[in-house]
């Protein structure tokens, strides 16, 4: 680990949340002529590294994208074999998750999802919903845009008044409303696009794209990422002048403040 980030590792040039679209298994299967469930399975061992790698640099939020609303378009046996995976994983390394810390919550639409997945969720996240070191949110049959419509059915089906609706009120209805908007995205895979993943949450996020294909994402992957968001000047539509510090009374950086601070 860079000795730099080592010693700013609560600071804000660390992230407090960092967002990852997990991209490239299947090409980086492909390449060793294998098929794209062997590519998962190795990004499953990527991501556990990345768990581990954000938590020594003082991440505190790590959501990554697991299984997108779309991915139900793959082909049959991949979207089978990915189920089976997760509940493998799950199984593999909820123990050493919870030794070591970190808080695990899956986020999505749970409607056709099967029974035994469902179970091997709930049974992580009740395993460490005490730790407090890290938290992995899994964003797993999720999409941005989904996020946003069941929270606005949430706010009519509890009978909110349309003229009192405003950002806040949207906020803390979505999938995600007690964790901070993410510092920073990383999608690895060479791919430039957000594909529908967190959306409303990302609207400040400093955006990085690496050709590095998920499975090969390591330590040194995550600290090119940090170094090039510790170089970032997050200025939230202000001028340079008052980002450095201006006058008292300047509006709050709506991205860095804790969801429970915003919705107050």
């Amino acid at each position: 680990m860079d000795e730099t980030l080592m010693r700013e590792a609560d600071s804000p040039s660390i992230p407090r949340h960092v967002a990852i679209v997990m991209d490239g298994n299947g090409r980086w299967a492909r390449k060793r002529l294998m098929p794209r469930v062997f590519g998962h399975k190795a990004g499953v061992d990527a991501l556990v590294r990345t768990v581990r790698a954000c938590a020594d640099r003082g991440v505190r939020h790590l959501t990554v994208f697991a299984f997108s609303s779309e991915n139900w378009k793959r082909p049959e046996d991949e979207v089978s074999g990915l189920m089976a995976l997760m509940m493998n994983a799950v199984a593999k390394h909820m123990s050493a998750l919870r030794e070591e810390g970190v808080r695990v919550r899956i986020v999505g639409d749970r409607s056709g999802i099967s029974a035994g997945v469902i179970a091997s969720w709930d049974a992580i996240e009740a395993a460490t919903a005490h730790n407090q070191r890290i938290e992995l949110y899994v964003a797993f049959n999720y999409g941005g845009r989904w996020d946003i419509v069941q929270a606005c059915r949430r706010l009519i089906a509890e009978g909110v008044d349309p003229a009192t609706i405003d950002e806040a009120s949207l906020a803390r209805r979505l999938v995600m409303h007690e964790a901070p908007d993410p510092d920073l995205f990383i999608r690895t895979g060479g791919e430039l696009r957000l594909s529908n993943f967190l959306l409303w949450q990302s609207a400040y996020a400093e955006l990085h794209f690496s050709d590095c294909l998920w499975p090969d994402f390591d330590a040194e992957e995550l600290d090119r990422a940090l170094q090039a968001y510790a170089r970032r000047e997050r200025r939230f539509g202000r001028v340079t002048t008052l980002a450095a510090g201006g006058p008292a009374g300047d509006a709050p950086d709506p991205a860095g403040l804790p969801a429970s601070a915003l919705l107050r």
